[in-house]
């Protein structure tokens, strides 16, 4: 670790760490303690009763109105967590945005939430009165399609809302990106530059987008702080991704994820002590929604270190996937060198922290695969 970086660069790191994650983990733990606080107590029935009651007292005003309240309750509980955050992120100089643009796309999220959730949630519960007993079914090949649609639609869409994005001037950095990814086989449409850095220092790169709207996207921050070989080091490690299908596999698992985790709720949902515990009378009732709520929470934070564990796997693919295509270890080993010291990270968490929360390999095992790629490959 201290081969390649100093002394105040891993106690900057580390300081970081130390700072923002109390107060990250906490608004994790105050959202996931809000959802089952409504979910397993008749508060929530009563919350979704009340917001119904403000817009007429029907079944889908309640379950329209419920769901309006649940998201806006969760937002504003973890709201004070991620502007504590924010604040410790700026004064590490990672944050370049005013609050006023802070508070734009906190809305801008919350809309978009509102935007999927209430579609989806109003026609989960059109299921439920059909079929109040095998809902399940028919709404877990939806959910799996559903999961489909918004890895297809979120670039084009959503990337959209949050970032600017123009065409990376012609030069010798566009044409060597073109390239890369012409030697390795990928069809790209265009080179794009988002404006990240309104609102960061921080630096990365993506490619997202599949078949014909697939595009090389390079935050601003990168292009105007790394080396341009750097900059093709972190393009490759993004055709990793491409070239072993990543995203498609990601697409795949994650609509059998979406179809999988509506049987669980709905197997969850009609277990009847739940249901009391809750204050509703089935899963058709619409006081049931904090319930369904906080059984699709719990199988999210149950099923987050598995997630992390497959990341960081393929994240370790990719890079080795960067080193076979450039061929070269050492300007791989001085991006996550820059990286890491650009986007103040901790290059050698604790091993539990890394475990549990991690999608990639810390910078020292990166740095560590590379420098044991070298003489295995000559």
């Amino acid at each position: 670790m201290r081969e390649d970086f100093t002394s105040e660069e891993i106690a900057r790191g580390r300081a970081l760490r130390r700072r923002q994650v109390p107060w990250a983990l906490a608004g994790r733990v105050a959202g996931l303690g809000l959802t089952l606080v409504l979910g397993l107590t008749p508060a929530g029935a009563g919350l979704v009763t009340w917001a119904g009651g403000l817009f007429g007292g029907s079944r889908t005003a309640q379950v329209l109105a419920g769901t309006a309240a649940l998201v806006l309750l969760g937002q504003l509980l973890v709201l004070p967590f991620n502007a504590r955050v924010r604040v410790v992120r700026r004064e590490f100089g990672l944050v370049t945005q005013g609050w006023s643009g802070w508070a734009v796309d906190a809305l801008r999220g919350l809309l978009l939430t509102l935007l999927l959730a209430l579609p989806v949630v109003f026609g989960l519960y059109a299921l439920t009165d059909r079929s109040p007993d095998g809902w399940w079914w028919p709404a877990a090949g939806l959910a799996a399609l559903l999961a489909v649609a918004l890895s297809f639609l979120h670039p084009l869409l959503i990337e959209p809302v949050f970032n600017r994005f123009t065409p990376m001037p012609d030069g010798d950095l566009r044409t060597a990106l073109l390239e890369l990814a012409d030697r390795d086989a990928i069809r790209v449409r265009t080179v794009l530059v988002a404006d990240a850095s309104r609102r960061t220092t921080a630096l990365n790169a993506y490619v997202s987008g599949f078949g014909a709207t697939r595009r090389i996207v390079a935050y601003d921050t990168l292009l105007s702080t790394a080396e341009p070989r750097e900059v093709e080091l972190v393009v490759a490690h993004e055709l990793g991704h491409v070239k072993h299908r990543d995203v498609l596999t990601g697409t795949v698992l994650g609509a059998l994820g979406a179809a999988v985790a509506v049987v669980v709720l709905g197997l969850l949902t009609a277990w009847q002590p739940l249901l009391d515990a809750a204050g509703a009378t089935d899963a058709a009732d619409p006081r049931s929604l904090p319930l369904l709520a906080a059984c699709a929470a719990l199988i999210g934070a149950a099923s987050g270190p598995a997630q992390a564990a497959v990341s960081r796997r393929i994240e370790a693919r990719a890079d080795r996937h960067a080193l076979e295509l450039t061929g070269d270890p050492g300007q791989f080993i001085a991006m996550q060198r820059r990286l890491a010291v650009a986007n103040v990270s901790d290059v050698d968490p604790p091993r539990p922290l890394q475990l549990l929360f991690a999608t990639h390999p810390s910078a020292v095992q990166r740095i560590a695969a590379a420098r044991a790629w070298r003489p295995a490959h000559g």
